[in-house]
């Protein structure tokens, strides 16, 4: 035990006190869901439960056919086998995608509560688990350790405090002298919070907050939070099922009415029990237009379709967690992104130096230069680490940059900083804004004191600047040199300026007096700009996003002007901006919900930018029907993550982070975002086609069902053939379509309208398309089922010609429903859809091997490749049809 100043803590009565009131300095952990209910969760989707109505409906027919008077047998029973499995297919298949980001925020729950925390108590400086720190505690914080509650400072002595877990910005100077408060800083400068961590000085604090209470604890809190938002792909499927169970009954009652009526207009002295078998199978003729109408093929397509882009796009460096991410970023209208780490590069660098007295400011073997290169390497704290091939930076990130710009000029900072014996130091501070070291150096054979820090602070303390091998007083020079750092300034660099000063033999060298600097002599040797700079690739990334039209908004903890800086260069900040474009987070708090709900739209960058700040942004801008993505890399951007419809975590971010995204960026590339968002265009699109193709083929055979019911016949399609044209050939369909490459010209469409008053998946002109083609398709196959009709009746070799005229129809509208939206012929492209061809391939040579060798499964017989020709060239008229309505679309375009 040790005393410890004038500190006397609390007692150990008021220890058990302050915890019975406030709390213990734990988390309180998540709630976790079964992975039952995660696995029950998947039946929710609205197609999903129209198809598990349709398959109970399934049954009963299957059972009736099965027993009934047609007796078929167990084959009665292939359609709901099928579209059971369907059903498991798509539910399993994402549910197993699913279950790995349904792990969401266990990272936060591996904390070591068990870290021991120096603090006072008694009188006596003593150590504590981290969960045992209470309200009212005084804690001693050192450099390297982390903050271990809520609380001000009672001392600080040149302490830097890590707030990147909250605000995203590294290094924030922390004082208890009110004269040096920073009134633009996120938390105030005499505050430190849970989570931060000490990377330069020392300082004590007392506890004001612990636990959930604290700001890290409401991060915690929030990351939790299910925000509730359905996704834009939920939101129109939910509406399409919807349609599609509106549609199914509508048509199956208006059927069953209708051949009520006609049957009982006809059924004059028919028995009794003849006329409840009639009603029976009317309702069996209803129910199986109900099931026909279900697209079964489409849980198991969006599924597919989503799996695929999810792999795909990992080779785009978008790892994507969540299945429905990857389409939802198709829809994206807002980007809230940070700026450290995701549009600047997190690696403070040497922008440009300007040491007045060297020519070109390379450092060549001379007095000056040694001055340089010594002072850098000596008046410094910071360090490099060279053992890996990329070289990393340890301590404060302004120092390290200046040895790594030493370093490019082929110097070894260390072996320059251990040959210096240093004599005295004062490291930096908050209040001094300056570091000096005195040293024996080796290469000048002299005592040299070196000063670094705030340039107006070394230009005060400097009686002249050392400029084109003359020295000037400063009065001379200071009007040139604040230019300078105001042009450095206004440009978001940080600045630093640079003296020294050499004492000759026997001079006193007592320059210290009371922690400052006293009758030094120094010349000014000149300053260096030092930036974060943007990633080179950015730019052009944002400006992609905003030509597709997409808003992107900065939220950062830094200063309004660096934030304007960083949004003039990237090209969302405009000359004609104004106050309502920007706001910080402690204004934008004290807005009202209402105020707030008015301005979000017109906000491009929100500085000084805490958790629950972007959390809130990200809430309103979902209130005024965007869709919005958010990116992130630290801790703190884990409310805000989670809030959003997509969260785009850095490779290189927190855990936390990771875990809270749907997707993370795994070379922190802007341009990746913008890949993400054309593979989600092009994944709707894609689902588009798919939804073309397969309502075309449920149209046509809900039709012909329809038809043949109120004709008196039976369906010319058995239950197995339906099964193979509704659901194994909708399945590869689906294949084909999911993986159709991307267009990089959806890039020049708007995003699609989200909300109440949102586009609807299924568009007119799709609309048109399904029933126009549809209602032709039914057309030209009842012309056919005439045909033979005249002949003989229907005879096996008709039937097995007729479903394969059937499919061979569907087939080449697989390729029209590619070419869809696309305003290009269906052959464009052929050569990167490798897996479109090879899909249609297997669909021939499926409908080939099940003629041929289906027998009575399948009520088929073999056909002769006389048949095949005909019915394959025959059946193409549809595809080339669908080339001339292109090609006429394209020529008007072209001359309009």
């Amino acid at each position: 035990m040790e005393k410890k100043h004038q500190y006397q803590g609390l007692t150990k009565q008021e220890v058990e006190e302050s915890r019975r009131i406030h709390g213990e300095n734990i988390l309180t952990p998540p709630q976790k869901t079964s992975l039952w209910k995660l696995f029950f969760e998947k039946f929710d989707d609205p197609i999903i439960k129209i198809l598990l109505v349709a398959w109970l409906l399934s049954m009963i027919i299957a059972g009736v056919h099965c027993w009934g008077p047609e007796a078929k047998g167990f084959t009665a029973f292939f359609e709901p086998i099928g579209i059971f499995f369907a059903i498991m297919l798509a539910s399993c298949v994402g549910f197993a995608f699913e279950v790995k980001a349904n792990k969401a925020f266990d990272i936060l729950n591996t904390v070591n509560d068990d870290t021991l925390v120096k603090v006072i108590r008694d009188g006596n400086i003593c150590q504590v688990p981290k969960k045992e720190v209470v309200v009212g505690d005084i804690v001693v914080l050192e450099t390297g350790e982390e903050v271990p509650a809520d609380g001000h400072l009672i001392e600080a002595i040149s302490l830097q405090i890590n707030e990147s877990t909250l605000t995203g910005e590294p290094i924030i100077s922390k004082t208890t002298n009110e004269a040096d408060f920073d009134t633009e800083a996120t938390y105030p400068s005499n505050v430190v919070m849970r989570g931060t961590t000490v990377v330069d000085g020392h300082g004590i604090m007392q506890v004001e907050k612990v636990g959930d209470a604290t700001g890290y604890g409401k991060v915690y809190e929030g990351s939790q939070i299910e925000s509730g938002v359905e996704t834009p792909l939920q939101v129109q499927l939910a509406g399409l099922a919807k349609v599609i169970s509106k549609a199914g009954y509508s048509i199956a009652a208006l059927t069953f009415i209708a051949l009520l009526v006609k049957l009982l207009l006809s059924s004059s002295g028919m028995p009794i029990m003849d006329l409840i078998a009639h009603i029976l199978n009317i309702f069996m003729v209803a129910v199986t237009l109900i099931v026909v109408s279900v697209p079964e093929g489409l849980p198991m397509s969006v599924t597919l379709s989503l799996a695929l882009s999810m792999n795909r796009m990992l080779k785009t460096n978008n790892l994507v967690r969540k299945m429905h991410a990857c389409e939802t970023m198709g829809a994206t209208t807002v980007i809230c992104t940070d700026k450290t780490g995701t549009l600047t590069q997190n690696q403070m660098q040497v922008h440009e130096t300007k040491f007045y007295n060297l020519k070109d400011q390379r450092l060549e073997d001379d007095e000056l230069s040694n001055l340089i290169k010594e002072g850098i390497s000596v008046n410094s704290t910071a360090y490099l680490d060279f053992s890996e091939d990329k070289v990393k930076t340890l301590g404060n990130p302004t120092e390290a940059a200046l040895l790594l710009w030493l370093n490019s000029q082929h110097q070894n900072y260390l072996e320059l900083r251990e040959n210096a014996k240093i004599l005295d130091q004062l490291t930096f501070s908050t209040e001094r804004k300056y570091m000096a070291t005195i040293v024996q150096s080796p290469l000048l054979g002299k005592k040299v004191l070196y000063v670094k820090g705030a340039p107006e602070i070394v230009l005060t303390n400097s009686q002249r600047v050392a400029i084109d091998r003359t020295y000037k007083p400063v009065e001379a020079c200071k009007a040139e040199i604040e230019k300078q750092l105001l042009d450095y300034q206004n440009q978001a660099m940080r600045t630093l300026g640079f003296a020294c000063q050499i004492f000759e033999e026997g001079q006193d060298i007592t320059s210290f007096v009371n922690g400052k600097l006293h009758a030094a002599d120094l010349t000014y040797l000149g300053i260096v700009a030092i930036s974060d700079p943007v990633r080179a690739d950015v730019p052009a990334a944002v400006q992609s996003c905003l030509d597709a039209g997409i808003d992107i908004k900065i939220v950062t903890g830094d200063t309004p002007g660096t934030a304007k800086e960083i949004g003039r260069q990237i090209g969302i900040w405009k000359p004609n901006d104004t106050d309502l474009n920007i706001i910080t987070g402690p204004g934008f708090e004290a807005l009202s919900d209402e105020d707030a709900l008015n301005r979000v739209l017109d906000l491009k960058i929100m500085c000084r930018a805490r958790p629950t700040d972007k959390q809130r942004l990200v809430q309103l801008l979902q209130q005024k029907e965007a869709v919005v993505a958010v990116t992130g890399d630290g801790t703190n951007d884990a409310p805000a993550l989670k809030a959003a419809q997509v969260g785009l975590s850095m490779g290189d971010g927190t855990s936390v982070a990771k875990e809270a995204s749907d997707i993370t960026i795994l070379d922190n590339s802007f341009s990746s975002i913008t890949r993400a968002v054309m593979w989600g265009r092009s994944l709707y699109r894609n689902i588009q086609k798919f939804l073309l193709f397969q309502l075309t083929i449920n149209v046509a055979a809900c039709l012909i069902v329809l038809l043949g019911s109120l004709l008196g016949t039976e369906s010319p399609l058995t239950i197995t053939q339906m099964l193979w044209v509704n659901l194994i050939m909708d399945t590869f369909a689906a294949g084909a379509l999911a993986s159709l490459p991307p267009n990089e010209r959806v890039m020049k469409d708007k995003p699609r309208r989200n909300g109440k008053n949102g586009d609807f998946i299924i568009t007119r002109p799709m609309a048109y398309n399904i029933f126009g083609v549809g209602i032709f398709f039914v057309i030209i196959l009842m012309g056919l089922l005439l045909y033979f009709h005249a002949e003989d009746g229907l005879t096996p070799h008709d039937l097995s010609w007729f479903f394969s005229f059937f499919v061979m129809l569907q087939f080449w509208n697989m390729f029209n429903a590619k070419a869809f939206m696309e305003g290009r012929s269906a052959f464009a492209n052929l050569g990167n859809s490798k897996s479109f061809l090879l899909v249609a391939l297997i669909i021939l040579i499926g409908q080939y091997l099940i003629v041929t060798f289906g027998g009575e499964m399948f009520n088929v017989i073999p056909l002769s490749w006389k048949d095949w020709g005909i019915i394959i060239g025959s059946s193409s008229f549809v595809l080339w049809i669908g080339e001339l309505a292109r090609f006429i679309g394209r020529f008007r375009s072209v001359h309009k």
